[in-house]
Formats: structure tokens, sequence, C-alpha cells
């Protein structure tokens, strides 16, 4: 089992910035293509994100290309997801995911859920 515990949610306005971390428990970390999605009330999940096991592909929802971004240390163990630029529509709870493959962006084929992180963009 893997256990994923996202972090670094909270209010903030329109125009913001924030970093979410997701620190993973598996020793077998650097082997993981690694995800972002969000749900907001009402809403299905949504792919935010998602980056390969070395770093060197990653892939970006339509909405957040060229506000979000990103990033792993192999080393912690953890996966970031920078968000700059946010606006309200950003309003989620965040999960981190273990994907299946690198190629899917579907939530069904996530192997392993974080817990989430509320996001919250006032306007």
């Amino acid at each position: 089992q893997v256990q994923l515990v996202e972090s670094g949610g909270g209010l903030v306005q329109a125009g913001d910035s924030l970093r979410l971390s997701c620190a993973a428990s598996g020793r077998t970390f650097s082997s993981y293509n690694m995800g972002w999605f969000r749900q907001a009330p009402g809403k299905e999940r949504e792919f935010v994100a998602r980056i390969s096991v070395s770093g060197s592909a990653t892939n970006y929802g339509d909405s957040v290309k060229g506000r979000f971004t990103i990033s792993r240390s192999n080393a912690k163990n953890t996966v970031y997801l920078q968000m700059t630029s946010l606006k309200p529509e950003d309003t989620a709870v965040y999960y981190c995911a273990v994907l299946r493959l690198y190629s899917s962006s579907r939530p069904e084929d996530v192997r392993y859920w974080g817990q989430g992180t509320q996001v919250t963009v006032s306007s």
C-alpha cells in the first residue's frame, strides 16, 4: 500500500500563488508516474497535471496550462504543484495520485489517491 499526504492548501485572493506538496510513503516512489487532480463541489474530478517517473515529461490540463507547474523530488519522495495567477474557478479540493500509466489522465486509471487539500480562491 502507498500513502499520499497532500499539504499546502488554503485561502488566497485571485492572482496569488500557492505551492501544494504531496509526500509519499512508498519505497518505490521513483518508479511512479504521478499526477494532480481536482474536484469542485457538484463537478466531476478533473485532471490537472502529470509527471513521468524521472520528471522529464509533464502534461497539463487546458484550464491550468501556463499557470501551474508540476515537479518532483525522488530523493524526498515528494511531488509538488506550483500554482500561480490563481482564479476563483481554481477553487477545489486538490488530490495527489499515483498513475498506472503516464499517458493516462483518467481518474478511473489512478492507482492510489491522497486525501485531498482544499484550495479556495476569492474574487
